[in-house]
């Protein structure tokens, strides 16, 4: 199909309103992403409030109003139980870690770091004392658990409060007015183009729905499932029920993040295991079960969970979704992994919508 020059001018038009909204978007990131969370809580919460508003009681209908409340009391409800069962863990495990006996832990490894240390000189050729890999582990320990870091972490509990605050009540505010006027969020994004494009906006918003919640739910499954199964394998192994929910939670919290949270979580996991090893045992049994088991466990999910979630619930390929993921790495860090595949999604929708003439776009959103 030959490109005229009305094609072109369209491009170049839509090319730079794409340009201005990621600007917008960055420059009010907080605000937008208040909107976003209060938009997926929505759509979750969508389901139960048809079902509420349905109920009549002697010939009293409950009014949206009402059941867009009730639905996001118990939004909020839920979100508040886990956190009373994970929140706990994690603040023992760090006025744990805050006195740790770093002496006894370096002499509980001497043996085996000494034997490391050696394979480390003969395969290397390193020359004497050149490399100390006990004292790289110790000051690794010493950082990963800094009393000042601890402290400052104290510190700052405020403003983290804070922060907490303003954005509990500003989703909760959003969340209720889009669960109370349906299509609200959908009259949010049309009012930003003519109006001859708000068919293609509102197919293009269903199907972005659509994805985001068969990805986000998926998502969510995984790593719940992983925590457990990581909980279970630990305490099978004998280790106590507080560190094994510990390493099951960073597991399945860092899991969220494609391809590089799983190594960070495994690499903490292993940390914690160094730390307060499984009772009667060594340290090393028990940094070689947690290696084991999270391999074993991080295989399966890789081999059977993941190639549905990040390619068949978004309609990508694998390659093609591990490549921007590298590349909202590079550019965003651990962030930018985070939201790679849900911006690229919507990106993919939208840009099937409004460019669905030129190959490229044809060829990338062929499957959605």
């Amino acid at each position: 199909m030959a490109i005229t020059q009305q094609t072109l001018l369209k491009f170049v038009v839509g090319a730079a309103i794409t340009a201005a909204v990621l600007f917008l978007v960055w420059y009010f990131s907080s605000i937008v992403v208040y909107i976003l969370v209060s938009a997926v809580l929505a759509v979750m919460g969508n389901p139960l409030v048809k079902r509420l508003a349905c109920i009549r009681i002697r010939g009293w209908q409950v009014p949206r109003w009402l059941a867009a409340l009730v639905t996001l009391v118990v939004i909020w409800v839920v979100l508040a139980v886990l956190c009373t069962l994970f929140v706990p863990l994690v603040f023992h495990k760090i006025q744990q870690l805050s006195g740790i006996d770093f002496a006894a832990v370096m002499g509980s490894i001497e043996e085996p770091v000494a034997r490391m240390q050696y394979y480390l000189d003969e395969l290397f050729a390193l020359p004497e004392s050149s490399f100390s890999l006990s004292e790289s582990l110790s000051a690794g320990l010493r950082s990963f658990v800094n009393l000042e870091s601890l402290n400052t972490l104290f510190s700052s509990l405020f403003n983290i409060v804070l922060s907490s605050v303003v954005a509990i009540f500003s989703i909760s505010f959003i969340t209720f007015f889009f669960l109370k006027d349906e299509g609200l969020f959908y009259a949010m994004v049309s009012a930003m183009f003519p109006e001859r494009y708000h068919e293609n906006i509102i197919r293009a918003l269903d199907s972005v729905t659509a994805l985001l919640a068969r990805y986000f739910t998926g998502i969510l499954s995984e790593s719940l499932l992983l925590t457990i199964a990581v909980l279970l394998v630990m305490m099978a192994f004998g280790m106590k029920t507080a560190d094994a929910c510990f390493i099951g939670l960073i597991m399945g919290v860092m899991n969220v993040v494609p391809y590089a949270g799983p190594l960070i979580g495994g690499i903490m996991a292993v940390c914690i295991g160094v730390i307060t090893p499984i009772e009667g045992t060594s340290v090393g049994h028990t940094v070689l079960v947690i290696v084991a088991s999270l391999l074993v466990l991080k295989g399966l999910d890789d081999f059977v969970l993941q190639p549905t979630l990040y390619s068949e619930r978004v309609k990508a390929h694998p390659l093609e979704v591990f490549i921007v993921i590298l590349i909202a790495g590079s550019v965003a860090g651990i962030l930018g992994m985070l939201l790679a595949i849900p911006s690229y999604t919507v990106l993919r929708v939208f840009a099937k919508e409004f460019f669905s003439q030129f190959s490229l776009v044809r060829k990338l959103t062929e499957k959605i």
